[in-house]
C-alpha cells in the first residue's frame, strides 16, 4: 500500500492533541473501530496501530512493548564500522611505513652503487694518469732515440737495419718492410702516426671520464689505426623506477662534487670549459638595488628604516646585523614588498629596473622568524612537496628529485630527513635544522643574531644597521674590519668581530679610537664615505668632522612628534582609519596582478591539487589519534541523546531531532576548525611563493569528506536504535549528511575570518541561537524571514517530515496540522536538504574568499 501524502479536509486543521481519542494506545492495537488487544510477546505495537508488528531478530520485545530494543544492531553498527576504521587507519599508517622503508632501501642502495662506481672510478682515473706519465715518458724517449739517427746514406748499414734497431723500436713496426729512401722521413713517419693514434686514444678515454650518461647499457664507437669497432649506442631512456632515480640523483651529486674538488685547483683550459659550457634550466640572476629607502609607519608617523642605500648582488650570501630595534626585519619585509602599513620614500631596482619583486614570486622565498614548517611531514615530504609544486611543470620526476637531494645534502639534514619537523606538542627536529629547511635558493639575504666568528667569514656581504633604521655599513665582510679600523675602531683580541660591533652600535662599549668616534656618528660617517647626502637633523653630527653636504636629503621626523595633538575621539578615528587602510592594503596586495618575470612555468591547478591531496592525507593519517577521539565523542554523543530522548508521537519526534541538530553541529564544527585555522601561516607562506590557493582550499575539503559521509553513520550508529524513529535509517542519514556538510562550511569561514579562541567560541554560539531562532513562534513576519536564514530550520523540517511520511492509517488525519503548526509542509523534504547543501557550497564560497582577502596582521 503507497503512503498517502495529501492534506486535505480534516487533516488540515486537526491534530493529535484535540482528537486523541480516535487513536488506538501505544503497546495495544485496534483491529476495529470498536476492538483493542494488548500487544503479544516477540511484537510491539506504536501508537495509532490497527495490528501488531512483529519485531527483528536478536531484539528483545516485551508484552505492550511500544517500540523494539534495537540496541544490539547500533552495537553491531559501531563496532563493524570501528574494526573498519582501524583497519583503514592501520593499514594506510602501515603502507606509508612498508613505502618509506622500501625508499629508503634503495636510496641507499643506489648510494652505495653510486659510490662503488665513484671509487671505481678514481682508480680508472688514477691509472689512467700512470699510463699517461708512462707514454709520455716512452713518447720522449722515442723523440729522442730517432732524432739522434740523421745520417742513414750507408747501404750496407740500411740493409741491416732489422738487425742493429733496438728492440724498443722493432716493437713500434707491426711488420718488415723493405726502407727505399733515408731512415729519417720513415722514423718520423711512424712518430707521427703513433702520437695520432695516443692522442685519439686519449681523447676517447677523457670522453669516456667526462660523459656521466655512460653505463652498461651503451656501446662504444672506438677507432683505431688498424681496426674500427662500432655500436649503437641504445635509445636514452628516462629514470622510471625509484631505485633509478636515486642512482641518477647521487650519480649527479657525486659528479658535482668531483667539480667542486676540481675546481679547488683551475687551470686555464678548465676555466675555458667552464666559461664556454652551457647550463640547462639556469634561472634568471636577480639584482636587487635600493637607493635612500626610507619607511615610515603610518600608524605613529614614526621612520623605522632611513637612507638605506646597496645592493644584494646575486649568487652571494648577504647578512643583515643591527642591534634590536634597528629594522632589520623591515628592510627585509621592504624588500620583498611586505611592507604593509608603512609609508615608503626612495626606490627598489630589480636587475635595474623599476620592477615588482612580486613578478619574481615563484623563484623567491621569504622565511619569516617563526618556523612556518608542517610539523607533522617529515624533512623529505616538505622538501619533495615545494620542489613538485614549486620547480617548473616541465622538469622531468628524476631532476626533481636530484634538486631535492642536493638540497638534502647541502643543507646538511641526511640524518633527519625521515624524522618529522615535530611541532609544539609533539617534539621533532631541532629548531636549526627547521630553519635549513626552510631556506632554499642560492641568492639568500638574511638576518642574523649574533654568529660565531667562522659562520660570520662565511658570509659574502654585510648590511650593518643601527638604531633608526640606519646604514653603518654595507659592502664585502672582508673589508669590514678595515672599514672600522680607517675610522680608528679596532677589534680587540679574542673577541668575536660580530658580538663587538652590535655591543658599539648598542652604545654598550665606547668605540675610543683616535678619531673619537661614537656610535651616533658611525651613521654620518658611512654617508660621508659614499658621498650620499646627510639628512638636515644630523648634519651637526657631519659637521664634527667639517664635511657639509651641499644637497641635503629631505628632512623628516625621526622620531614621530611632527604630527599635532589630537583628541580621545579624533585618536580613536585615526586608529580605525589607519587599520581600515591597511586591510585595504592587503587586500590589494593579495590581488596584484604582475607580469611574471620568472621564466617559470609551474604545475597547474590539477597537478598542485594532487599534490596537496597527498600531502593532506598524509597529514590526516598522522592524526588519526585525534580522528578517533572526535568518533567517539560523537559516539557518546549520540548514545546519550538516544537514551534521554524516547520518540514522541505528537511532534514526530522533534525534541529528539532539536537535540541532534544542536550536538551534530557544535561537535562538527569544532573539529572542521582545525582544517583551516592551524595552517594559516602555511598558507599565506606557500600562496606568496606562487602556489594555487585554489588547489589548496579544494584539497582541504575533499579530505574532509571522508568525515562528512563516516560522521553521520558514527552518530546515528547510537542515536537511531536507540530512539527507533518511524523513519527509516537512509533518511535520517540523508538529512544528516547534508547538515555536516553545511555546517563544515560554516566551520571553514570562522577558521578562516577569525582567530582559534573566537572560532571556537562561534562555533558554540551558532548553533544554540539559530535553533532558538528556529524553534521559536514566528509571531512576526521578520522573524520568520529571520529564521529562513538558519540552517537548523532546514534540518529540523527535514527530520520531521521523514518521519511523518511514515505515518499511516488514522494518522493521515491529523498528520498535516500538526507539522502545519510547526510550520512544516509534508511535500517539502527535497526542498530542506537541497537548501542545506546550499548553504553548504555558499559556506564554502566565503570561506574560499575570505582566504584569499584575510591576512595575518
Amino acid at each position: 500500500m503507497q503512503p498517502n501524502h495529501t492534506c486535505g479536509g480534516a487533516n488540515i486543521w486537526a491534530d493529535v492533541a484535540s482528537s486523541s481519542e480516535i487513536f488506538c494506545p501505544a503497546g495495544m492495537y485496534c483491529p476495529t473501530t470498536t476492538k483493542s488487544a494488548h500487544c503479544s510477546s516477540g511484537h510491539y505495537c506504536r501508537m495509532g496501530s490497527i495490528s501488531q508488528t512483529r519485531c527483528v531478530k536478536l531484539t528483545s520485545c516485551n508484552s505492550n512493548a511500544e517500540t523494539q530494543n534495537m540496541g544490539v544492531y547500533g552495537i553491531m553498527l559501531i563496532a563493524a564500522l570501528s574494526t573498519l576504521l582501524l583497519i583503514i587507519y592501520s593499514c594506510s599508517d602501515q603502507v606509508l611505513s612498508t613505502r618509506e622503508r622500501r625508499m629508503a632501501k634503495s636510496r641507499e642502495a643506489a648510494a652505495r652503487s653510486v659510490r662503488k662506481t665513484s671509487n671505481a672510478q678514481k682508480r680508472w682515473k688514477a691509472a689512467k694518469d700512470v699510463a699517461k706519465k708512462s707514454a709520455s715518458g716512452l713518447q720522449a724517449q722515442l723523440s729522442r732515440t730517432f732524432s739522434r739517427k740523421k745520417d742513414v746514406a750507408d747501404p750496407e748499414k740500411v740493409k741491416i737495419l732489422s738487425q742493429e734497431t733496438p728492440e724498443v723500436d722493432i716493437q713500434l713496426v707491426s711488420h718488415s718492410r723493405p726502407v727505399i729512401s733515408n731512415m729519417a722521413p720513415s722514423s718520423s713517419a711512424v712518430h707521427k702516426e703513433k702520437a695520432k693514434g695516443s692522442s685519439d686514444l686519449m681523447q676517447m678515454m677523457h670522453e669516456i671520464e667526462n660523459d656521466p650518461d655512460i653505463d652498461d647499457n651503451h656501446n662504444l664507437e672506438v677507432k683505431t689505426r688498424d681496426k674500427t669497432v662500432k655500436g649503437k649506442a641504445s635509445k636514452e631512456k628516462q629514470p622510471e623506477t625509484h631505485s633509478q632515480i636515486f642512482k641518477y640523483a647521487y650519480a649527479q651529486l657525486e659528479k658535482e662534487k668531483a667539480q667542486q674538488q676540481e675546481n679547488k685547483d683551475l687551470t686555464f683550459s678548465r676555466v675555458v670549459n667552464m666559461a664556454t659550457k652551457s647550463e640547462q634550466r639556469k634561472r634568471p640572476l636577480m639584482e636587487i638595488s635600493f637607493k635612500d629607502l626610507t619607511l615610515i609607519l603610518k600608524a605613529q608617523n614614526k621612520v623605522i628604516l632611513r637612507c638605506v642605500t646597496g645592493k644584494i648582488k646575486p649568487g652571494r650570501i648577504t647578512a643583515v646585523m643591527g642591534p634590536s630595534g634597528a629594522g632589520k626585519t623591515t628592510f627585509l619585509s621592504a624588500i620583498a614588498g611586505k611592507a604593509f602599513g608603512c609609508k615608503m620614500t626612495g626606490s627598489i631596482l630589480i636587475n635595474g629596473k623599476a620592477e615588482l619583486i612580486h613578478s619574481y614570486k615563484k623563484i623567491i622565498g621569504f622565511v619569516p622568524q617563526d618556523d612556518i614548517v608542517h610539523g607533522n611531514l617529515t624533512v623529505e615530504e616538505n622538501l619533495r612537496f615545494s620542489a613538485q609544486c614549486r620547480l617548473p611543470a616541465g622538469l622531468p620526476k628524476p631532476d626533481k628529485v636530484l634538486v631535492v637531494e642536493r638540497v638534502i645534502e647541502f643543507l646538511g639534514l641526511q640524518s633527519v630527513r625521515n624524522s618529522l619537523v615535530g611541532t609544539v606538542e609533539k617534539r621533532g627536529i631541532s629548531g636549526g635544522q627547521r630553519k635549513r629547511e626552510a631556506l632554499q635558493g642560492v641568492n639568500i639575504c638574511m638576518v642574523v643574531h649574533q654568529p660565531s666568528s667562522a659562520l660570520f667569514n662565511m658570509f659574502d656581504d654585510l648590511i650593518l644597521l643601527a638604531k633608526g633604521g640606519l646604514t653603518v655599513y654595507h659592502g664585502p665582510v672582508k673589508k669590514v674590519e678595515e672599514y672600522f679600523a680607517g675610522l680608528g675602531i679596532s677589534i680587540p683580541e679574542r673577541i668575536n668581530p660580530p658580538d663587538y660591533f652590535i655591543d658599539i652600535l648598542e652604545g654598550i662599549v665606547e668605540s675610543g679610537g683616535r678619531s673619537g668616534v661614537s656610535y651616533k656618528d658611525l651613521p654620518v660617517r658611512w654617508m660621508l664615505h659614499n658621498g650620499y647626502p646627510v639628512p638636515l637633523d644630523m648634519q651637526k653630527y657631519a659637521a664634527k668632522f667639517g664635511n657639509l653636504t651641499p644637497n641635503p636629503a629631505k628632512e623628516i621626523d625621526p622620531d614621530g612628534f611632527g604630527h599635532e595633538e589630537r583628541s580621545f575621539a579624533g585618536e580613536l578615528w585615526h586608529d580605525v582609519r589607519h587599520h581600515v587602510e591597511l586591510e585595504g592594503e592587503k587586500i590589494r596586495f593579495k590581488f596584484l596582478k604582475s607580469k611574471d618575470l620568472s621564466n617559470r612555468k609551474t604545475p597547474g591547478i590539477f597537478k598542485q591539487y594532487k599534490y596537496f591531496l597527498i600531502r593532506i592525507g598524509k597529514q590526516r593519517l598522522r592524526e588519526s589519534k585525534i580522528q578517533a577521539i572526535d568518533y567517539l565523542i560523537l559516539l557518546l554523543a549520540g548514545a546519550c541523546l538516544g537514551a534521554l530522548s524516547r520518540g514522541n508521537d505528537q511532534t514526530f519526534g522533534g525534541a529528539g531531532y532539536i537535540h541532534t541538530v544542536i550536538a551534530v553541529s557544535l561537535l562538527c564544527k569544532i573539529a572542521a576548525l582545525r582544517s583551516f585555522s592551524l595552517d594559516k601561516l602555511h598558507y599565506w607562506r606557500e600562496s606568496d611563493s606562487g602556489m594555487s590557493s585554489l588547489a589548496y582550499f579544494l584539497s582541504r575539503d575533499t579530505i574532509d569528506h571522508f568525515n562528512t559521509v563516516v560522521k553521520p553513520v558514527v552518530y546515528l550508529s547510537m542515536f537511531y536504535f536507540f530512539t527507533y524513529p518511524r523513519s527509516t535509517f537512509a533518511d535520517n542519514y540523508i538529512v544528516l549528511l547534508c547538515l555536516v556538510y553545511c555546517v563544515t562550511g560554516i566551520a571553514y569561514t570562522l577558521a578562516i575570518v577569525f582567530k582559534p579562541s573566537a572560532a571556537q567560541l562561534w562555533s558554540v554560539l551558532l548553533p544554540v541561537v539559530m535553533t532558538l531562532v528556529a524553534t521559536q513562534t514566528k509571531d512576526s513576519t521578520f522573524l520568520k524571514n529571520v529564521s529562513k536564514l538558519c540552517y537548523p530550520k532546514w534540518a529540523l523540517e527535514a527530520f520531521v517530515i521523514a518521519n511523518a511520511e511514515r505515518y499511516h492509517g488514522v494518522w493521515i488525519i491529523t498528520r498535516c496540522g500538526s507539522l502545519m503548526k510547526s510550520g512544516y509542509n509534508i511535500h517539502d523534504w527535497s526542498l530542506c536538504v537541497s537548501i542545506l547543501i546550499l548553504m553548504g557550497v555558499i559556506a564554502r564560497a566565503i570561506a574560499f574568499f575570505s582566504m584569499l582577502i584575510f591576512q595575518k596582521k
